[in-house]
């Protein structure tokens, strides 16, 4: 019997009846997961996505991307996928061989929200808000960026009004953020362990690892009880070790965000000039050794039987991205005459290749058509481990060569752009914005300073769970607002009383 890959309780909702406005019963021509779908888009929380940094600050230019143009990138990419995956594979999981057999059903709408809902949970400023929120959290359960997503869809986003105690029962927090079902939640739920909740668990974790405090991926140990219902509704009697839940929706969303980030980052490099084409094929000994050193970690990871060397992953990215071809006053040359006058057709050589890399950097359609066919490459290179026993936990992966070239491309977007001096300053100066106002909230009456709606729900909360809602409220801010709200904490630009939060 072939088991099907949604199933009854993908469905389920952890409020059962919602109160429609005006009476409206649900649409009968929408499924739960265009309905879901159309929740994100709506929300608060996408919107501020646009104020929200993906490697450049958005004051630098309109034509970086942001948190949001980002992740709408990454929902195309990953619907691409699904769409793919659907028409190679059947419903049972084999590949198609005929054009009459039945094709694969993945939800398109499911894939896309996972993809636009994917980084939600980003704090202002990037990974260093993140790095600052975690510190600030470490005796209250952490703070990482995957974690406040689900935080975000299933309890702070405001869709419907529980009761008359801010969603809290008891001081427990009952709210139901956008009540999506149980299979939407989990096409964003990454990782199912629990975060550490004490500073000294934490400083425990980094003695094993040998590294520094930094922010574990997971679940927060509140939302326990809410990835249980998750995995019980789309598992049902099916058994898995613990930290293996993970589903196709998933993995697909995982895989766009990687094709994005490897591309799109890199083209934002490519015009904020911090670097050109020549540099990937001519790195410093420097950066080529950090490069080589962290693919191969990721590859081993990714259980990717290859160990690259240095030259390798040169020759990776010249024949697969950027072969430039050889000069047109030298392509006719006889060998022998290449060989008696070298210097000459050395000079015309990088005279030839250091014009094309500036073609690449400085023109627009040149630029953007190659990074769209870097996509398409990528795309092509995913395929599927389906798992007859559950459906839902089938496995999209890219083919071992395709997944070397995103490893070695992302690699060097991050060693090489993210690493730069230039962003680092802007980084540190947004991790002490963020450590300075949670201090502020955290202290005393300072609470007060928070909106009303969020004054209520905290006064509502116990223990540590109000450092949670502080957590919860500067993590939901946008670059700008958290740099205004720094700026009438200390002064640093002027006061009014006009501007709301």
């Amino acid at each position: 019997m072939i088991v099907p890959l949604y199933t009854d309780g993908d469905y389920e909702r952890e409020l059962k009846k919602e109160p429609f406005s005006l009476g409206l019963a649900p649409e009968q021509y929408r499924d739960s997961w265009r309905r879901d779908y159309a929740r994100l888009i709506h929300s608060p929380s996408f919107r501020r996505l646009q104020g929200k940094t993906q490697l450049f600050p958005g004051v630098e230019s309109d034509f970086f991307r942001n948190r949001l143009t980002h992740s709408l990138e990454v929902a195309q990419i990953a619907k691409s996928i699904a769409i793919r995956l659907n028409y190679n594979y059947t419903f049972s999981g084999k590949k198609r061989t005929k054009p009459d057999e039945p094709e694969f059903t993945i939800s398109p709408d499911l894939v896309e929200f996972a993809g636009l809902a994917h980084d939600l949970g980003h704090p202002p400023f990037g990974h260093q808000g993140e790095e600052a929120l975690d510190l600030c959290m470490l005796d209250s359960g952490g703070f990482e960026g995957n974690a406040q997503t689900l935080r975000i869809l299933s309890r702070i986003e405001k869709k419907f009004r529980i009761n008359h105690n801010n969603g809290f029962e008891n001081s427990v927090d009952k709210r139901v953020g956008l009540n999506l079902t149980m299979r939407t939640l989990a096409s964003i739920l990454k990782y199912d362990k629990i975060i550490p909740v004490t500073k000294a668990e934490r400083k425990k974790l980094a003695k094993e690892k040998k590294q520094k405090i930094k922010p574990v991926k997971g679940c927060y140990a509140c939302d326990t009880e809410l990835v249980k219902k998750i995995q019980k509704a789309v598992l049902g009697k099916h058994k898995i070790k613990k930290g293996n839940f993970k589903t196709i929706e998933c993995y697909i969303m995982d895989i766009a965000d990687d094709i994005a980030y490897s591309t799109y980052d890199l083209e934002d490099g490519f015009k904020a000039g911090f670097i050109s084409p020549l540099e990937l094929l001519y790195p410093s000994p420097d950066l080529l050794k950090s490069v080589r050193i962290k693919v191969n970690e990721n590859l081993e990871k990714e259980k990717v039987n290859r160990e690259l060397t240095d030259d390798e992953i040169v020759d990776l990215i010249r024949n697969n991205f950027l072969n430039f071809g050889e000069s047109e006053l030298t392509k006719d040359f006889a060998p022998e005459i290449k060989g008696k006058h070298f210097i000459d057709f050395a000079n015309t050589q990088v005279d030839h290749q250091y014009r094309t890399s500036e073609l690449i950097s400085s023109d627009g359609s040149i630029r953007t058509g190659f990074t769209s066919s870097i996509v398409g490459l990528f795309i092509r290179g995913v395929e599927m481990d389906y798992d007859a026993k559950c459906p839902a936990l089938s496995r999209a992966k890219l083919n071992d060569e395709t997944r070397i070239l995103v490893e070695v491309l992302k690699t060097f977007t991050y060693m090489s752009q993210i690493n730069s001096p230039r962003l680092k300053i802007a980084e540190f100066r947004g991790k002490e914005i963020v450590s300075k106002i949670f201090s502020t909230l955290s202290d005393g009456k300072g609470f007060e300073l928070m909106p009303n709606d969020v004054q209520k729900i905290y006064q509502e909360a116990r223990g540590a769970y109000k450092n949670r809602i502080i957590c919860d409220f500067i993590a939901s801010m946008t670059d700008k607002y958290a740099i205004e709200f720094y700026g009438r904490l200390t002064s640093e630009d002027p006061q009014t009383i006009f501007k709301p939060f």
